[in-house]
Formats: structure tokens, sequence, C-alpha cells
């Protein structure tokens, strides 16, 4: 019989990651597909295709990292900012659909994991909705918050700032390229995302006391032009002597983090963890 392996899946707002993992959180296959997001139904019929094309025998489990807030006890999602799931009782569902255990894991925690047990931080937290600017711009998706980190960091937010900045075709990969290039505005524009990226890293510091700060995500990518902006705040707010033993490092695994995360949530739940 062959070794256990699982799938695990890496919902995100504009694609569906999909993989075979093993025990050890090696992805064995991996696959990728357009997310849907139009309707609860057209999701759920994307996820079970991304599903049926890994599923075999030699699955004993599946495990989905989600961009939502989740209770874990119903595995109900019970706030869903950027994709229809609000409501839905997803861990029966998916368990009934595929009749095998499912894990579910917030997508952020997913990653997280990810990197604990194969990346950087080897050897877990949502932080995207903390408030770093008091009735600050709106949050993204159904979120009514204002001045969250989210929408000042990410690469949706970096999207609407290139955009802002260069022309409606702008998104945040050229905005990257004319960093590399020299262009004065984009980096002007990441050093700003930075400073605001150190101003969330110090708060946590100042509340947790971590000696690391693993960043991932797919704007990571944006590494070089972010990280010494958010050192330079992260060191200006957290209480001494925190700020000189921190370190602020890339997640290793990149995409793969959330994939690796969710196999790892599945084979906890294979094993009734």
């Amino acid at each position: 019989m062959p070794d256990p392996r699982v799938i695990g899946v890496d919902l995100g707002g504009t694609k569906i990651l999909t993989g075979i993992v093993a025990r050890d959180g090696t992805v064995e296959r991996r696959r990728e597909t357009t997310t849907p997001t139009e309707s609860q139904d057209a999701l759920l019929a994307g996820l079970d295709a991304a599903v049926e094309a890994l599923l075999d025998d030699s699955v004993v489990g599946l495990g989905f990292g989600v961009p939502s807030r989740l209770d874990q006890k119903t595995g109900r999602v019970e706030g869903s900012v950027n994709i229809p799931l609000e409501g839905l009782d997803f861990r029966a569902r998916m368990s009934e659909r595929f009749l095998r255990p499912v894990g579910i894991e917030n997508d952020a925690n997913a990653a997280t994991y990810g990197e604990f047990h194969s990346g950087a931080g080897r050897g877990w937290a949502e932080f995207g909705h903390m408030v770093i600017e008091y009735d600050g711009i709106p949050c993204q998706g159904s979120c009514t918050g204002r001045g969250h980190l989210e929408p000042y960091v990410t690469g949706t937010a970096a999207t609407k700032l290139a955009r802002e900045a260069f022309g409606p075709a702008a998104d945040a990969h050229r905005l990257i390229r004319l960093a590399d290039e020299g262009d004065q505005r984009a980096r002007e524009i990441l050093d700003g995302m930075g400073r605001r990226l150190g101003a969330g890293i110090g708060s946590l510091v100042n509340i947790f006391d971590p000696e690391l700060v693993v960043i991932g995500g797919g704007f990571a990518a944006a590494w070089e032009f972010l990280v010494e902006p958010a050192h330079e705040v992260m060191e200006r707010e957290v209480l001494a002597p925190a700020g000189g033993r921190v370190r602020i490092a890339r997640a290793e695994l990149g995409t793969a983090a959330g994939l690796i995360g969710a196999g790892l949530v599945a084979f906890d739940a294979a094993d009734g963890l």
C-alpha cells in the first residue's frame, strides 16, 4: 500500500493552489486554477474540480487554507472578506462530498504553519486586520473597517497604488519591475508600504516579544524594497531592548507555504487531532 498522502488546498481571492502533500511537507504534484468568486455555488464547484483533479486512493485527507474567519469547533465560516463562503458549514460540506477527513485553517495561519514546519520559521497568526491608522482608508472586500494593515501592504494594495501612479494598466508586478529599473516614484510607493508594515510589526513585537518575524505572501517579491524601511520603523516603535534582537526574515517557501500548511492541517485531521 502506498504511503498516505493528502491534498492541500490554498484558497486565495484570485487563484486556487492544490497539491499532493507528503507527511514531511514535500509537495509531489501541484496545480493552479482561477478562483471563481461570482457566487458560492461557483466557488464550491471550482474547489470540487480542483480536488477531483488530484484525488486517488492514496489520499487520506484534505486540508484547506481559507481567507476567512473560522469556527474550528463547528467547521463553519463565520466571516469571509474576499470570497463568498460566509455562513457555510465548510468542513462538513467537504467531508460529505469527498468522504475523507477534512481540516480547515485560516490561510495566513496555514502559511505560517508551513513555514514553521518547513521554512524560515522551522525549529502562528492573521494580523492583516490590525489597525495602524485611525479612520484610515477602507479595508478590502466585505470588511467594513478602516485603517487596517491589509489595504496598505498587500499585493492588492500595491496594484491600487500602481494604477494611481502609472495608469489603469499597471499592477503590483509592474510596480516592482519599475522599482527594479530605478523609477523613483515606484520606489517611494514601496518605501511607504514598507514603513506601514514596520509600524504593524512594531505593535506586534511590543505585544508578543518575538525574536523572529517572517514576512510571506505573494507580495514578498518586493522584499528588497520593503525590508529596510520596515525594519527602520519597527526599531523606532518597539520598546527597548526588544528591537535590537528582533529579526525580520523573508518566508522561504514562497507560495508553497500555504499549500504545505494546508497539507499538514489535512494530516492533523486524518490523525484525529
